[in-house]
């Protein structure tokens, strides 16, 4: 067989694999494929937010960066006209920092940081029972871009694609996560403020 046709047909078996075939699949994929469930017990998918940039963020009750949900409201109020959704994401996974049900993790968010943003159900964040979107990312972005902690967050475009991550000590209002946030919403326009 000659060399050019045996590569081909290496590449059409690759392909056809198991392996080959969820490669392929998820680089079809943008985080708009994936669906969560929200902290109220509904369907939440992610192509909800198309058109809109989405600052998503693994959260915890417990948590030293907790004070952080205090920033994510703020960065919330500030940007959500303009095309930026706040989607928190309660994870048990680090510490165990996260041991309530979803209506308890509501009930402290609203009463000790008046939030407002949208949240999820409470899922894992990593290893491999992670969310499949967490599992995307990690695959799209590699291992030094996984949540390490609570409060990681990941910047994803009006598109879908993952355009940035931020470590967990990074606040949401810090120059670098809101020039980030900027870049992904439209321009204003002169008359607004």
């Amino acid at each position: 067989m000659p060399a050019t046709l045996l590569r081909s047909v290496s590449i059409i078996l690759l392909l056809l694999s198991p392996m080959g075939a969820s490669s392929i699949d998820s680089l079809n994929q943008t985080a708009h494929s994936f669906e969560f469930t929200s902290i109220e017990g509904e369907s939440l998918p992610m192509k909800m937010f198309g058109g809109k940039a989405v600052l998503l963020v693994n959260t915890a009750s417990r948590c030293g960066f907790t004070r952080q949900y205090d920033d994510l409201q703020t960065v919330w109020e500030r940007y959500r006209d303009r095309g930026l959704v706040v989607l928190g994401v309660p994870s048990n996974d680090f510490g165990g920092q996260e041991p309530g049900s979803e209506s308890e993790i509501k009930r402290f968010c609203r009463i000790n940081f008046d939030v407002d943003f949208p949240m999820t159900s409470k899922v894992s964040v990593k290893g491999k029972h992670a969310h499949p979107l967490y599992r995307w990312a990690a695959r799209q972005l590699g291992w030094s871009a996984k949540p390490r902690w609570n409060f990681h967050k990941y910047l994803i475009s009006p598109n879908g694609q993952i355009v940035g991550w931020f470590s967990s000590p990074t606040s949401p209002t810090s120059k670098r996560v809101l020039r980030a946030i900027e870049a992904q919403l439209p321009s204003r326009t002169s008359g607004e403020s």
